[in-house]
């Protein structure tokens, strides 16, 4: 028999995801779209992107110029499987250029969704606020089609170097810990499913495509298999310092764990779920956000 605070705790849930689902839709289109792309239903995958980007300029979430952004960076990325030498290393450096600042919302013309405010995950822990992004996912198609051999990877997993990159997972939360960096926390917000649709697919899918996917397979003909990991973390590392030092030595930890998960099974959704099993656990275990 369930007890009364369950049942509320569901309720409040529901009655979250309700009252937001009419602003929030146009995401679901987008969120379709990336599921297409990754199931290699390409052509259907861009084609729901045209029709999220059609719906989020009628609705004035994305500017003419934004869009304009987004076409020629999709479009130069392309072009790129079919350049070779210093044309494909130049037209690889001005894609990660667009990558980084589409990641960092450094371009006007997205009216990213501002979806939770200040709000606490709970009573120990900080206020933080949520959007939903328009320009961060763009980054998840580019690479895609700049890279597309990223989906086509099979090689026979690699256990030791998959077992390596779980273990940190835990392992970091054990860090976090003794520096006291996170404290215990057990709570379920009543958001937490419009958080986790965002984190998955906004955030861990967009992040792992680009560094795993795409950048760490990129340097590996150069670095080396170990070098490209090492590489790519330390690259997720700096990606987030301005949250400061701390945070920086964290996320390439983190990075460091995807990117063995990556190395070890040349599936891209192993590190997906690997940066999102972790940051969920975070959610409902430990003080949110903090350093971790």
């Amino acid at each position: 028999m369930r007890h009364h605070g369950a049942h509320d705790k569901d309720e409040a849930i529901v009655t979250f995801l309700l009252s937001v689902m009419p602003i929030i839709w146009p995401w679901l289109v987008l969120i379709s779209a990336q599921l297409m792309v990754l199931a290699r239903r390409t052509g259907i995958g861009l084609s729901l992107l045209v029709l999220f980007i059609s719906i989020a300029s009628a609705t004035g979430l994305m500017s003419p110029m934004a869009i304009a952004a987004v076409a020629i960076g999709l479009v130069g990325a392309s072009l790129l499987p079919h350049l070779k030498g210093w044309p494909a290393v130049a037209g690889h450096l001005l894609l990660i250029l667009w990558c980084l600042v589409m990641g960092a919302h450094l371009l006007p013309g997205f009216e990213n969704l501002k979806i939770l405010d200040q709000v606490q995950a709970g009573t120990g822990s900080a206020s933080f606020t949520l959007h939903l992004n328009l320009d961060k996912p763009m980054v998840f198609f580019a690479v895609l089609l700049a890279w597309p051999r990223m989906l086509r990877g099979k090689t026979q997993i690699k256990r030791t170097a998959l077992l390596a990159g779980l273990l940190l997972l835990p392992g970091l939360f054990l860090l976090g810990l003794s520096f006291g960096a996170v404290q215990p926390e057990f709570t379920v917000p009543p958001w937490w499913l419009v958080f986790a649709l965002s984190n998955l697919f906004l955030t861990c899918l967009t992040e792992e495509a680009f560094f795993r996917g795409y950048l760490q397979s990129a340097i590996a003909p150069r670095l080396g298999d170990v070098g490209s990991v090492i590489a790519a973390s330390l690259l997720f590392g700096l990606a987030h310092v301005a949250g400061g030092p701390a945070l920086v030595v964290f996320a390439s930890i983190l990075g460091l764990a995807c990117g063995l998960g990556y190395y070890a099974t040349r599936r891209l959704w192993v590190p997906v779920m690997m940066h999102f099993g972790f940051n969920l656990t975070h959610l409902f275990l430990f003080t949110y956000p903090g350093p971790l």
